[in-house]
């Protein structure tokens, strides 16, 4: 509401003051407008305060829309308006030739108010502000060379995405979706993994969600209680550990090498879940070696654990075809294999699948049901067309061409510009490259991100990812987000980051 109505002149008090349009206007100087939506919505509020707190008695007659327009300086239709909420909502009585006037209500009973900062009222809510969760971030407009870890995207997807949506808001229909997900969507999704992924499954093995996200958080409180143990890599995928500790597990994090997580090391923790992403550890990049794989199924097998496959990023590898999912060497039903879209379209798009073990697809589906009862079938059945004509399949091959030639022009600039001073860990998949500095110190690599913005060059550290960082620091830096000559240009940046920290150096030790 403007300042007009916020400041209006200061009246003399008036012997009835809620009788008198400069009365009504002192009353509601008492509840400023919040300036949240249109005008008459905000006068609508601050009215309806002033009659629920008792500030006007039943019976009482409100001032004309005209003169009360004519005070605060706003269109009479304004205060029409107002006035006609406050009736909607049989807070006032209208009757013509007798103006508005305030109807019979049962009041509330005059208590205290709720602090605007109120204790914890849950375990959970303790647990999830301890976390301090922030909303997303926003990408940094002012790095030019801003290397976070965003999946690819490439502008011929949205006139096809948008053909695709049209269709399939026609075929949708008005009815709530099925809960466990759009049947010929499941059926895509079934045919693409036994293909492409060696997961056999059937259609009613499938749940639909919205994203990894909501993935991980139905399947822990499919399996998990408070205080259970779970498994999880080091490094490790920061939304997981919050799911987890936010559901009150007790969090082991295992470590991991070139062939994914030491599953010697996970033989003692006695894990009721846990929680791997073998065909591309994030962030790390490794690939869980079938021993491994081996491993850690008669691992879950003897103490009765379940697993957690995150195959999220399995598409995107420039060499070798991609090792077989982990499920699908799973003979006794104890995996928990996760999908998403969100990777290898755009994150916009909230959908991703579980394929569910025998045991549990029951509870998962029920649990996913209560959750939202079913995820959007517009974008379910425009994503079941994308991928039974193979387009998605297309347009995979494209985008997995174009980060591979990305990748190398990166890493070839990366080496040159940095030199001995920078460690690029082979991998030959994925998003994004870990750098590990060779010379820098934990308290130094802060100066080099901050080196960094100035140069308009996003930088993140890799020790985010720990819950026992390395002994030295690296950087994650993704690629996917921009093209050749800015990732040259990029890593030509950081070596002029590092020259300035060893300039520095020198100058301390002058």
């Amino acid at each position: 509401m403007p300042e007009r109505i916020a400041m209006w002149r200061r009246p003399r008090p008036p012997a009835s003051p809620l009788r008198s349009v400069d009365g009504a206007a002192m009353l509601l100087r008492k509840f400023p407008p919040d300036g949240r939506g249109r005008l008459y919505e905000q006068l609508a509020r601050v009215l309806r305060r002033a009659i629920v707190e008792g500030h006007f008695q039943v019976g009482e007659r409100l001032p004309s829309t005209r003169a009360l327009a004519e005070a605060l300086g706003l269109s009479r239709n304004t205060v029409t308006t107002a006035y006609e909420i406050l009736g909607a909502g049989q807070l006032t009585i209208s009757r013509e030739r007798r103006g508005t006037r305030v109807a019979e209500i049962p009041l509330p009973s005059r208590s205290s108010p709720v602090s605007r900062v109120v204790e914890p009222q849950s375990r959970y809510a303790a647990r999830v502000r301890k976390l301090g969760l922030s909303a997303p971030g926003r990408q940094r407009e002012s790095l030019r060379y801003d290397l976070r870890c965003d999946p690819p995207f490439a502008a011929e997807l949205v006139p096809l995405w948008r053909r695709k949506l049209a269709a399939a808001a026609r075929l949708a229909g008005p009815r709530y979706p099925d809960s466990q997900g759009f049947r010929p969507l499941r059926a895509a999704i079934s045919d693409y993994l036994a293909r492409r992924r060696g997961v056999v499954c059937a259609e009613s093995d499938i749940l639909i969600v919205s994203g990894t996200q909501q993935a991980i958080t139905v399947a822990i409180r499919t399996v998990l209680d408070e205080g259970d143990t779970v498994a999880i890599e080091d490094p490790h995928y920061p939304h997981l550990l919050q799911a987890l500790s936010a559901h009150g597990a007790a969090v082991a994090a295992v470590r991991t090498d070139e062939h994914g997580m030491v599953t010697d090391d996970l033989a003692r923790h006695d894990a009721r879940l846990i929680c791997v992403s073998p065909s591309d550890q994030f962030p790390a990049g490794a690939v869980m070696s079938l021993e491994r794989r081996a491993a850690l199924l008669d691992i879950a097998s003897r103490q009765d654990s379940w697993i957690l496959e995150d195959d999220y990023n399995s598409e995107f590898h420039y060499r070798d075809q991609p090792i077989a999912a982990l499920r699908s060497l799973d003979a006794s039903g104890r995996v928990i294999y996760v999908g998403t879209f969100s990777k290898t379209l755009f994150p916009a798009m909230r959908l991703g699948y579980i394929v569910c073990p025998a045991g549990l697809r029951d509870d998962l589906c029920a649990i996913k049901r209560l959750d939202d009862l079913g995820s959007p079938l517009v974008e379910q059945a425009a994503l079941a067309a994308f991928m039974r004509t193979r387009q998605f399949e297309n347009y995979l091959r494209r985008i997995t061409a174009g980060l591979e030639c990305r990748r190398t022009v990166f890493v070839e600039s990366l080496r040159r510009h940095g030199g001995e001073r920078l460690a690029v860990q082979e991998t030959h998949a994925g998003t994004h490259v870990v750098v590990w500095l060779q010379r820098l110190t934990y308290p130094e690599i802060t100066r080099l991100i901050e080196l960094g913005a100035e140069r308009g060059l996003g930088l993140y550290p890799m020790h985010a990812y720990y819950l026992n960082p390395p002994q030295r620091p690296g950087l994650l830096l993704g690629y996917a987000g921009l093209p050749a000559d800015a990732l040259e240009r990029a890593g030509e940046l950081l070596g002029e980051c590092l020259d300035e920290l060893e300039r520095q150096d020198e100058r301390r030790h002058f």
